[in-house]
């Protein structure tokens, strides 16, 4: 335990914390072993009480056995992102590289410029632009990034690192005070499930300064914690033997307790106050025991500010700017901000080291935390926005960029200053920029406070609700229709607005209100491209509900739109889209369908603007095209599309929803392929990232949806049930469409688990809802072919109907997998070779058709129905191959029954 003093440190030994040394001496160990391990480490408790030390023993105790990082929270540095990660990691960035002689002794130009061209690019591979600007070693790009892009980035990143350097130890204190976007990423690192990195991770924190977020984060990673400790005040008998330690054995038992009493235990002030004894020269002993409580009282609170007047104006000025600074403190911004010549700083800083209060010399430190708080407290609160003015205007003079800056204008005084406005504002676009959308969000909140110009308010409502829109779309609505009630608002600028308003309100399950939204502003708008545009978007919110007034007449007005359309431009193309779907879920032609969503295309792909990262539509309409094309029986080309948005996002590094909605729409393709195996990892996938976004969103209803779908087609019903059950899939359903239709599958399962009265209704009301809606479409929504099923038995008059109807509709379709699902429907039904007969015609259809598992259902049954050991075979070994487990044991038994009866 250090004491800090002029001349010389003094060491002291680290007393009752025997227990939590040994922890961190086996995981130490443990991390550097021949099979290493890593894990969690958390020290927690009030200020003072040896966390620091505790830290500095494990890197002590890990040096030179691995690689070591640290890095350390700032009070005033909690809304600049990323700061904490910049120094946990930028360092392994810039170590020596044997290849180009280039050494961690290089000057900050040198290794910047290794990091940008030398260590960083392969590191980092294909996600250096996405990861590069969070680590502070590339400029912020013009898009935002996404967050969970970013978190993942840098787990691949100390992944890397544990690959080049060996085993890895990051240390973090004052993780209280460490940035909330550093924190979330810590925080996820550490549970992510089947990650056994050698990397093993140290946090100090103090738990009466963990607040908010900050303390859910931080509770989070002492879950995952293989040791949590939470640190108690020194007892009298440890007291005594630091004072010892540090005054010589000829202290005596009188002074020792007093010692305890005037600290109460605590580490730091112990220590501080035995060097002030050390310093004063006072003989340790009973009878000097009273001076013990002035001295003690010059290190800490008002005797701490008044020892430190005692050092003159300028230093305390100097201090001051140091306090307003954080952490990490640069001298020449510390000399601009004092407002002094660097002789007079360079006494001040002298001074202060002295007096205990500094320590370094470029960068410079406070001794302790808990004097930092104490000097920026004790700044009148006036002068202390003033200066926290002062700082802004130096850190953006020296290039440091508006973000850097912003930390200080959080804290200026709202005073109607534009200028101050538009620096938050550039400071919110890079932080959004490099995955910080709630730093971007405290910064456009505070210019608002500002207030701004009016001309500004609308556009900075706009900025303020892209900022939410990740991470909280309902506070998104709210500051949209702000915006849209904002006087002056532009009209390109509107636009932009209802269409973002609508997209945050579809992500919080209120299609309807999306819908809505959209149709009153084309309205209001005159004839042109800005309302078709607008008329384009309720088509697409209008067609995505899961309930809608009139869905009949908005086909109806949507056929008769988009019927002389050719594709000129995006807004015509995404109608066409639009259509093409339309076309699909009410069983029209599929060659028609195909030929609309041909047109929607250029040159057979995605045109620019339309495009799966492409913020101006969305990825919703190229989904819905997908969507049309597999359904189509076109699965090589939904496979390119679905694949092509799987690349744009992770090259965009959208590790969110949108990843996991490009995995959810892969695996479906192989769904219908009858890659089963692979459909299901896809699928697993897809609600692994969406299980990170949150509960209850469009994409988890799809994904969990497409999953039991697959898993029932695998024969595997206890995992679907247990699927549904976790993801909570029962009405009431999502307020936007769901691919395959919910309650159909749904009402499969419920089949496959013996509870037929419930999937009876459960598949009748499937059928009245889209019947209503006018769709058909006996592929997406299967309800009639399962529902015949069911009554078969019991009302084998309206089962016939059914099978009759989903035929009619398979044939108007006119695919073959619809065709041959249908004849297996109605074959079904029948009894002798009429059953025989059809199945034969199914197997015909499907023999055509790229749907293997479609196909090895119909070979199955055709089999057994037709007592055909060939064809059994076939379906037995198409079975296997497609990975559908249960009609594969379904075909095994009726070979062997077939062998019986031979």
């Amino acid at each position: 335990m250090p004491v800090h003093r002029p001349e010389q440190m003094v060491a002291l030994p680290l007393l009752e914390r025997e227990p939590e040394l040994a922890a961190a001496a086996r995981a130490v160990d443990a991390l550097c072993a021949a099979a290493p391990t890593g894990g969690v480490l958390v020290y927690r408790g009030a200020a003072g009480l040896g966390k620091t030390a505790l830290l500095s023993e494990v890197r002590r105790l890990a040096a030179g056995r691995c690689a070591v990082w640290a890095a350390r929270g700032g009070e005033g540095l909690t809304s600049v992102p990323f700061h904490v990660v910049r120094q946990l990691l930028q360092p392994a960035l810039v170590v020596a590289d044997a290849r180009t002689g280039q050494s961690d002794q290089a000057g900050p130009a040198d290794r910047d410029e290794h990091v940008a061209h030398g260590a960083a690019p392969g590191l980092l591979g294909e996600r250096y632009e996405i990861v590069g600007p969070a680590l502070g070693i590339l400029p912020p790009g013009d898009q935002p990034a996404d967050p969970q892009g970013v978190r993942d980035g840098l787990d691949a990143l100390v992944e890397r690192l544990a690959k080049v350097h060996g085993p890895l130890l990051l240390t973090v204190d004052d993780a209280q005070w460490a940035d909330l976007e550093t924190l979330a990423w810590l925080a996820s690192f550490a549970r992510s499930p089947g990650r056994a990195l050698p990397v093993l991770v140290v946090v100090g924190y103090r738990t009466e300064e963990a607040v908010g977020e900050a303390e859910e984060h931080l509770r989070t990673l002492g879950a995952a914690a293989r040791l949590l400790v939470t640190l108690r005040e020194l007892t009298p008998d440890a007291t005594a033997g630091l004072t010892r330690a540090a005054l010589g054995e000829q202290a005596d038992d009188p002074f020792c307790r007093e010692v305890w009493a005037v600290t109460g235990g605590n580490a730091y002030e112990t220590v501080e106050l035995l060097a002030k004894v050390r310093d004063s020269a006072l003989d340790p002993v009973g009878t000097n025991a009273g001076e013990l409580r002035a001295l003690g009282a010059s290190a800490r609170g008002t005797g701490l500010i008044a020892r430190l007047e005692e050092l003159g104006t300028a230093t305390t000025r100097f201090a001051w700017a140091a306090a307003i600074l954080g952490t990490d403190i640069s001298l020449d911004l510390t000399v601009s901000l004092a407002g002094m010549s660097d002789e007079e700083a360079a006494e001040c800083a002298e001074r202060l080291r002295a007096a205990r209060i500094l320590v370094g010399t470029d960068p410079l430190e406070f001794v302790h935390p808990l004097i930092a708080g104490a000097v920026y407290r004790a700044i009148p609160a006036g002068v202390r926005a003033a200066m926290h003015g002062l700082a802004a205007w130096a850190v953006s003079r020296s290039g440091r960029g508006a973000a850097a800056a912003a930390p200080h204008l959080l804290e200026v005084h709202p005073d109607g200053d534009p200028e101050l406005v538009e620096q938050l504002r550039e400071a919110a676009a890079e932080h959004l920029a490099v995955g910080a959308p709630d730093a971007a969000r405290r910064c456009l909140e505070r210019a608002l406070a500002e207030p701004p110009l009016s001309t500004v308010r609308g556009p900075l409502l706009y900025e303020l609700g892209c900022a939410t829109l990740l991470t909280s779309p309902a506070t998104t609505v709210g500051h949209l229709r702000a915006a849209l009630d904002t006087p002056h608002l532009d009209d390109a600028l509107r636009v932009d607005v209802v269409f973002r308003l609508a997209q945050a309100l579809t992500h919080n399950n209120q299609t309807g209100d999306a819908a809505h939204v959209v149709a009153t502003e084309a309205a209001r708008t005159a004839d042109g491209p800005v309302r078709m545009r607008l008329q384009a978007a309720h088509f697409l919110w209008e067609g995505v509900q899961a309930i809608e007034e009139d869905g009949p007449d908005r086909s109806r007005r949507l056929a008769r739109t988009a019927a002389p359309l050719t594709g000129r431009d995006n807004t015509e193309r995404v109608l066409l889209m639009l259509r093409a779907f339309d076309g699909t879920a009410r069983g029209e032609s599929a060659e028609e369908v195909v030929q609309i969503g041909e047109r929607a295309l250029k040159d057979g792909a995605l045109p620019p603007g339309v495009g799966w990262a492409d913020p101006g539509w969305g990825f919703e309409p190229p989904a819905l095209l997908g969507l049309s094309y597999a359904f189509a029986d076109r699965l090589d080309r939904a496979e390119s599309l679905f694949s092509e948005a799987l690349r744009a996002f992770e090259i965009s590094g959208w590790s969110g929803g949108h990843l996991a909605f490009a995995h959810a729409l892969v695996g479906y393709v192989h769904r219908r392929r009858g890659r089963l195996a692979d459909a299901e990892k896809y699928l697993r996938e897809s609600l692994r990232l969406a299980d990170r976004v949150g509960n209850g969103l469009p994409m988890n209803w799809d994904a969990v949806c497409m999953l039991i779908d697959t898993l029932l087609a695998r024969g595997h019903v206890g995992e679907a049930e247990e699927a549904a059950e976790r993801y909570a899939f029962a009405p009431p359903y999502s307020s936007t469409i769901v691919i395959p239709d919910a309650p159909s599958v749904r009402g499969r399962l419920l089949l496959a688990l013996g509870r037929k009265d419930e999937a009876v209704a459960e598949l009748e009301a499937a059928g009245q809802a889209l019947l209503a809606r006018g769709r058909h479409s006996v592929v997406m929504a299967p309800w009639a072919i399962d529902l015949a099923r069911a009554l078969a038995d019991d009302d084998p008059r309206r089962a016939a109907q059914l099978a009759a109807y989903a035929r009619d509709r398979a044939e108007r379709f006119g695919t073959h997998t619809a065709i041959g699902v249908a004849l297996c429907c109605t074959a079904s039904l029948k009894e002798g070779p009429e059953r025989v007969e059809l199945l034969a015609q199914a197997v015909a259809h499907l023999e055509a058709s790229p749907c293997a598992y479609e196909r090895a259902v119909a070979r199955v049954e055709y089999g057994i129905a037709a007592g055909f050991h060939a064809e059994l075979s076939c379906g037995l070994e198409l079975a296997e191959s497609c990975g559908a487990d249960g009609l594969a044991a379904r075909a095994r038994r009726a070979m062997d029954s077939h062998h019986a009866q031979r």
